[in-house]
């Protein structure tokens, strides 16, 4: 898997299938500390702390952590720039908090954080939150209505993210001094009201104030000046693109919600930036740098953690269980280029894909092939469409290819010596049908061009990942290589949708709704910055988009998602690769931890503490450098 790209739970938690009692049922106008797309929190409606953590957890020490490539600005709701560590994209991060906060260890669920509660009506028209009267900025002034009415504002006019997330949404309104209404364009979307939850809020009254020298702010623009937040850190010191330092806010005035009692224990989180993965490993060997690194190369995990800190036991490695965390990854072909908007050129190129070998060869069988854009949950599509997904694809049976209705799909499979023979014969052949034809062992057209493909990458992984499959193209004439750029230009080209190929991850939710525009929708392959790398433009997938939005209920929910999956899979947008339900963590043993961690999304190391003794016995073993 692609190192630092396995973010921070999607969209939406996970639902499973069998939960009953839920908003799709709730009664209307009942106020609510916890929202949910399924069964009611086991919490109740009284949350006082997550079962994992240890709620007399010491506060202390400093936290190390890297980051790759540089960082430009403290604004990260806007395409231009790279924002610091501790920045979000999409949610608060360190220095902002959102309405409800997603659930740890519950799929679906968000528990109250500057909303203390919310409503919806029987239509689900529109949603009501209720404010936390102590919600308050770290300069003491209180979070008002007025804040969550610009930020939403705000973030619809220059986050693309949360303008495609919002996109139903008409209007935030003032309803009282503690309550804001957010009005629909339309009437049941069962999820439009939850999901105004994840809305962030910004400070108004500092973003439209001055700097230092009397210049007006402008949250359209990057900036590096620190800006006001509401969270459990405030940055502290920075060098920029090189170093920030984070402080925890020792009055934090909402350390004493449940989803922030036991964590939030370290005093201070500092990001040291370092070019590339590899320096970032050899910095994590050494000490000082990286307490604790999430480890996704299977054969780092399996062959390199014996250096002599590990041997030592100073070093720790640790599996947990992350079931979130399960997810699509797969190289994304932009069908922007010419090359790919042939669905037989798509085709091709996955059956030339060679997943058994490089599992066995390069990731010790640590790795299960994907095959579904929503692996691991129930709403992944297989063997054909029947019932109500039939239902639903039948009407578009004219725009799809006609093997979806009478073949299950089915992902090569290199399971004997003679395979790489077999698939990639059948690969020239979907060529020569699309106008593709080996010359003097090059794949040209009736021009004579030359077929190419250049997979875009950011660090030695994408190496790993992308070289075997580079060579086998190379076998049937393909111009195939691989460009590394720095980690700074790798987003821009992504944002900017500037390449041939690329390794992706679409991490999906159980509960899809609005996110789905982003993915998929036409609309969202012309809007730079958006998850459909692969340049979708597809009427069916359109449709079925608004379908799964507008399902009256799970089961219909599952089946047009079933149907989506089905047709994502039978275009070839992408080339499946791999995943697993495993998270590894590698660690200098120098913290404290709760017994367990949620498996929901593994390890939790807010949760985690400094131990004093541990840290001292470190330090002095490694000349100060823990």
């Amino acid at each position: 898997m692609r190192a630092g790209l396995a973010r921070i739970i999607g969209t939406i938690g996970i639902v499973p299938a069998m939960l009953a009692a839920s908003l799709l049922t709730a009664s209307a106008d009942e106020w609510r500390t916890s929202s949910t797309l399924g069964a009611e929190s086991r919490y109740g409606s009284d949350f006082q702390r997550y079962d994992h953590v240890n709620p007399d957890a010491p506060k202390g020490g400093t936290l190390n952590s890297v980051a790759s490539g540089t960082y430009d600005s403290f604004n990260p709701y806007i395409v231009q720039g790279a924002p610091a560590a501790g920045f979000a994209e999409f949610g608060g991060g360190l220095l902002y908090e959102t309405l409800m906060e997603q659930s740890l260890d519950e799929p679906g669920v968000s528990h109250a954080m500057i909303a203390e509660a919310f409503k919806y009506p029987d239509d689900f028209s529109s949603a009501t939150y209720r404010l936390n009267p102590n919600a308050k900025w770290h300069d003491g002034e209180p979070i008002t209505v007025d804040d969550v009415i610009w930020s939403f504002n705000m973030l619809k006019a220059n986050s693309p993210r949360y303008n495609r997330y919002y996109a139903d949404v008409i209007e935030a309104v003032a309803v009282s001094d503690r309550e804001v209404e957010f009005r629909f364009d339309q009437k049941g979307n069962r999820e439009l009201p939850k999901i105004m939850g994840d809305l962030v809020v910004l400070p108004r009254h500092w973003w439209e104030g001055t700097d230092k020298n009397g210049k007006k702010r402008d949250i359209t623009r990057p900036t590096l000046e620190a800006p006001l937040g509401s969270g459990a850190y405030r940055i502290e010191r920075f060098k920029p693109g090189s170093e920030i330092v984070w402080a925890r806010v020792p009055d934090h005035w909402s350390a004493n919600l449940g989803v922030n009692v036991g964590r939030n224990n370290f005093d201070h989180k500092r990001y040291t930036y370092i070019q590339d993965d590899n320096a970032a490993w050899q910095a994590f060997t050494k000490g000082g740098y990286q307490d604790i690194r999430s480890e996704n190369s299977s054969r780092r995990w399996m062959t390199e953690y014996n250096f002599p800190a590990v041997k030592a036991g100073d070093v720790l490695k640790k599996e947990f269980t992350a079931t979130a965390f399960v997810f699509m990854q797969g190289f994304a072909l932009n069908m922007r280029r010419p090359q790919f908007q042939d669905r037989r050129v798509r085709e091709a190129l996955t059956l030339a894909f060679d997943f058994e070998s490089m599992n066995r060869t390069l990731f010790y069988g640590q790795n299960t092939r994907t095959s579904s854009y929503f692996v691991g949950s129930e709403l992944a599509s297989s063997g054909l469409p029947t019932g109500k997904e039939l239902e639903i694809l039948e009407p578009y049976r004219d725009q799809l290819p006609p093997e979806l209705f009478t073949r299950e799909f089915k992902l090569p499979a290199y399971d004997n010596p003679q395979s790489e023979r077999q698939y990639l014969r059948q690969a020239v052949g979907l060529f020569a049908e699309a106008g593709w034809k080996i010359s003097n062992g090059k794949m040209v057209n009736d021009k004579g061009e030359q077929f190419r493909i250049e997979f875009l990458g950011s660090g030695p992984t994408d190496e790993v990942i992308s070289n075997s499959f580079v060579g086998t193209l190379r076998k049937i004439g393909i111009a195939a290589s691989l460009r590394i750029v720095d980690t700074s230009q790798y987003i821009n080209r992504i944002n900017d949708f500037d390449f041939d190929a690329t390794t992706t991850i679409l991490n999906q939710s159980n509960s899809p709704g609005n996110e789905q525009r982003d993915f998929w929708s036409s609309k969202a392959a012309d809007t730079p910055g958006s998850r459909n790398l692969m340049g979708i433009r597809n009427p069916v997938v359109d449709a079925l988009v608004e379908r799964i939005i507008y399902a009256t209920d799970r089961d219909d929910l599952v089946a047009a998602t079933h149907a989506l999956d089905r047709v994502l899979l039978w275009n070839y947008y992408t080339i499946p690769q791999w995943h697993r339900t495993k998270q590894w963590i590698a660690y200098w043993n120098k913290f404290g931890m709760p017994e367990t961690q949620p498996e929901y999304t593994g390890a939790d190391t807010d949760s985690w503490w400094i131990d004093p003794e541990k840290e001292k016995a470190l330090a002095a073993k490694y000349k100060g450098a823990n």
